[in-house]
Order: structure tokens, then C-alpha cells, then sequence
């Protein structure tokens, strides 16, 4: 399990994260949903420990983290267990998709071939797997972040806004393996501003606007929604689609 326990962030004077509490089970599909500026990205770094909460506890499996840390503290951070994939992929564009995807495990001093050929049958890329990433189409370049991510075979891992510029059949294609990942054990926690893909993708839906959850549920969420702020946030992107 991981689980995010009254978490707060602020930068400066802007509080980006308020109170949050968030909780992700293995095999489970959450994703996060709201305006531009709510912090959604914010609070998927947090749970990575990318960025340590001002304040709150983060719980992965049988290990609890408590922010703020003491002085002096430091700790390990979860990768590979806790794996992110971020909107802008950061792909060496210097190396092929499949050095892209190996070389976390050279860097380890691990080999696992047959696992990579697994993932990159699983993802449809033998016809492309040898290209660079500037020869590979944005769907492509999803994919690859996808398998490297994986290749480590972390236990949860989170994705900002992967499906962003992605046309409806590649959308799709991603949700199939997304699917697929969560049959196998793997949590799953993304970040999208589409609507559909959350409608098909998900077991959990969080609002969330102004760095707090305004409502969180099932899929019936997205039909009929409790909260004032999630109607009108629902009616305006289904008016703009």
C-alpha cells in the first residue's frame, strides 16, 4: 500500500498542497483529476518523495516516512519500487529506445533481458525498439518511458499526464497496458486532464482544486458527483469536448 497521510507543501508563500490524505493498492488504478495549478503533479512527486512534504506521512508498504524529518535525517528513496514517468519523458536522445530502456539495469549492474523482451512484446515495439527517440512518434516515445520504468520492476508507479498529445487510438492502446500492469499487482497512480480515459481506466477518482481533495470515489464520480465544484469542473470540460 501506499498512502499519503495529511500531507502539506508550500512553496514561498503559495500553499500548494493542503491536508491531502491518499491511499493506492497494489493493483489498484487511481487517477487524479482537476484544473491546471491544483497541484496534482506536485502531490505525485510527494508520494515519490521526489519533493518531501512541509508536513504529513507517507507510507510505503511496512515503511513510514514523517515530515518534517529531523535534523540531520536523510532517506533512502523508494526507486525502483516507487517508479515515476513524467509528461516530458527525458529520453537520452542520444541513445536508442532500447539503450534508453537498459540502461537503469546496466547502471545497477543487473541483466534482465528476458524481462525486456517480455515488456517490449507486451508494448508492440519490436518494429521500432532500435530507432532513436527522435525518429520514434510521441506514442512510441510513451512506450519506452513506459518500459524503462518497468524494467525494474517497480510495485507502484506513478504517471503525470502521460496520454497528453496522444490521439484516441494511442490513448487506448496505453489504458490496454495500463490494464494489464494492475492485473499483474502493480498500483498505479496518474495524473490526467481527459476524461474518458479516466472514465475507463479507473477504480478510484480524486478531485482534486486549490491543493485539496474536494471529493474522491468510484467512476460514478465523473456521472454524479456530490460536490458543487466537481459538477461545474465536469460540466465545463464535457461542454469543451
Amino acid at each position: 500500500m501506499l498512502r499519503g497521510v495529511e500531507l502539506w507543501k508550500s512553496f514561498g508563500n503559495q500553499q500548494i498542497i493542503k491536508n491531502v490524505n491518499l491511499q493506492l493498492d497494489p493493483g489498484q488504478i487511481s487517477v487524479i483529476i482537476g484544473p491546471s495549478g491544483s497541484g496534482k503533479t506536485t502531490l505525485l512527486k510527494m508520494m515519490a518523495l521526489l519533493e518531501h512534504p512541509d508536513s504529513g506521512r507517507i507510507d510505503i508498504d511496512d515503511t513510514s516516512y514523517t515530515f518534517p524529518l529531523k535534523r540531520g535525517q536523510t532517506l533512502t528513496p523508494p526507486w525502483p519500487k516507487v517508479t515515476v514517468v513524467f509528461q516530458q519523458l527525458f529520453l537520452w536522445p542520444h541513445l536508442t529506445l532500447i539503450e534508453n530502456i537498459t540502461l537503469p539495469l546496466k547502471l545497477r549492474g543487473l541483466d534482465s533481458g528476458q524481462n525486456i523482451q517480455q515488456l517490449i512484446q507486451l508494448f508492440g515495439m519490436e518494429s521500432f525498439i532500435n530507432r532513436y527517440p527522435n525518429q520514434a512518434s510521441l506514442g512510441q516515445r510513451q512506450r519506452a518511458a513506459l518500459v524503462r520504468a518497468l524494467v525494474l520492476q517497480p510495485e507502484y508507479i506513478l504517471l503525470d499526464e502521460i496520454t497528453s498529445s496522444l490521439d484516441v487510438e494511442q490513448v487506448a492502446i496505453i489504458l490496454g497496458h495500463l490494464r494489464e500492469l494492475a492485473n499483474k499487482g502493480i498500483g498505479i497512480l496518474t495524473v490526467t486532464h481527459l476524461l474518458h480515459f479516466a472514465r475507463e481506466a479507473a477504480d478510484r477518482i480524486i478531485f482534486l482544486d486549490g491543493g485539496q481533495v474536494i471529493e474522491s470515489g468510484g467512476k460514478e464520480l465523473l456521472v454524479s458527483p456530490k460536490q458543487e465544484r466537481v459538477q461545474k469542473f465536469l460540466s465545463v470540460i464535457e461542454a469543451a469536448s
